[in-house]
């Protein structure tokens, strides 16, 4: 044992040393030349790390919609993922991640990049640093999707490996060959703010996590009927909807990334438009499918909306974006259906359905109702059929990756360390198992005696 720590000890020791003896880049650490060559540059930057805040704090609405849809017993394991999701992607974006979805790779360029590791050299440049502050908490976000899909059974150890493969590899690649000038933008496959990048890659290594878990003792009685488990705070749970749908507008507005930007007015109206289309419409179709209208279900459906107009959000008229939400309102329930129902794949907070069939969604509709009085980007029904085909590829690929990876990282887990906690733990509740308290110390939460599958 002593050893072991010995040896960490000196890696760490290492790890620091190469970062003190690292070179000062010749580039810009200061700002002083950026200024001087862009005296506009300051709105931009403080354009961008505004935004980039209300991004982040999109992590405090992801933590109530998922604490406040699954049970109190977990609620502390709920914070506790979400925060090291934020920490964790943070640094394993700054160490690795960065450098591979922005770096330079002579000749490999089409595939990955491979320069600005620990933004050091000539990443520690203002310029650099603004682009990895605001690219790095939409890879937090990327990790994040997954948390309520595994939650109340998956290991809190193996959880932060996942998250860590999430951050440092699985969103930089894909956002490489996007966003980072690789193959998938070399067809012209676009993604505005993330529908694919972010959202649907989140949403099919969720569903890859939950596949590998099963679902949670209780949830299907034998004849593999699904049986409701609900959250224990509609109230924190819609509380989060909103602080998402706030946080919203530095996503999709920021991701203009300058500040003098007016089509921020077109970005903001269509993320607003979605979102709502998308909560009445779910609203409308429980309301008539169940007959009353599901609270959860409608607050979902607003989240969906913004998913899936973060793709066009600037390439789409508002009637566009009415539309788009209306169609993410109606795949959201009928999702959140399926996967319950005919698949048996349990996620506790429609993760899956929200995000990655949704962000799924949101690649097409942009290759289909982009109008082309922004960028000339014109869709399927403004004479964009090559545009649409980039995007249908790109949808492709987005599952293909995201899935296959979700599958290889969780599987990998899966054989070695474990992925699930016991039964009694699960039945107890992971804030106890797995961090020996109680989010709710002072109140004690019984619930009825839940059958085994």
């Amino acid at each position: 044992m002593m050893k072991r720590q010995h040896i960490m000890w000196a890696l760490a020791a290492l790890c620091v040393m190469l970062l003190i003896a690292a070179p000062v880049a010749a580039a810009d650490p200061s700002g002083e030349e950026t200024i001087a060559e862009n005296p506009g540059a300051a709105l931009d930057f403080i354009w961008v790390l505004i935004c980039g805040f209300l991004v982040m704090f999109m992590q405090a609405g992801f933590s109530m919609v998922e604490t406040g849809f699954t049970r109190a017993k977990n609620a502390a394991n709920i914070m506790m993922k979400n925060m090291m999701d934020f920490s964790i992607g943070a640094l394993s974006y700054w160490a690795v991640g960065f450098a591979i979805m922005y770096g330079t790779m002579q000749g490999m360029d089409w595939l990955m990049g491979w320069s600005g590791f620990f933004l050091i050299g000539d990443a520690y440049d203002v310029t650099t640093i603004e682009s990895w502050f605001f690219q790095m908490v939409f890879a937090a976000t990327a990790a994040t999707i997954v948390s309520g899909a595994v939650a109340e059974r998956c290991k809190f150890s193996t959880y932060i490996l996942a998250s860590v493969a999430i951050t440092a590899l699985i969103y930089p690649l894909y956002g490489h060959w996007i966003w980072g000038g690789g193959w998938l933008s070399g067809l012209g496959a676009l993604d505005f703010a993330g529908s694919g990048v972010v959202h649907a890659l989140g949403g099919w290594v969720a569903l890859a996590g939950a596949l590998l878990l099963g679902p949670r003792i209780g949830k299907y009685a034998k004849d593999g009927t699904p049986r409701a488990i609900p959250g224990h705070s509609v109230t924190l749970g819609i509380l989060g909807v909103f602080i998402l749908w706030f946080g919203w507008y530095g996503f999709n507005c920021g991701s203009t990334l300058v500040g003098d930007e007016l089509r921020i007015s077109v970005i903001a109206a269509n993320t607003t438009l979605a979102a709502a289309a998308a909560m009445l419409t779910a609203m409308a179709f429980t309301w008539l499918w169940h007959g009353k209208p599901d609270v959860s279900m409608t607050g979902n459906a607003a989240i969906a909306g913004l998913v899936a107009i973060t793709a066009g959000c600037a390439w789409v008229n508002p009637p566009s974006a009415v539309l788009i939400g209306v169609i993410a309102g109606i795949l959201v329930v009928v999702g959140v259906w399926f996967l319950d129902w005919k698949l048996h794949i349990d996620d506790p907070v429609g993760a899956i359905t929200v995000h990655g069939i949704n962000g799924a969604w949101g690649l097409i509709a942009l290759g289909i109702f982009a109008d082309g009085t922004y960028g000339g980007v014109a869709g399927l029904l403004f004479g964009g059929a090559d545009f649409f085909t980039a995007q249908v590829i790109s949808t492709v690929v987005n599952f293909a990756w995201a899935f296959g990876m979700g599958l290889l990282v969780f599987g990998i887990l899966k054989m070695t360390l474990g992925i699930r906690v016991s039964a009694a733990e699960e039945q107890q509740g992971l804030d106890l198992g797995e961090h020996g308290m109680s989010a709710y110390p002072y109140f004690v939460a019984t619930e009825p005696a839940m059958e085994a599958e």
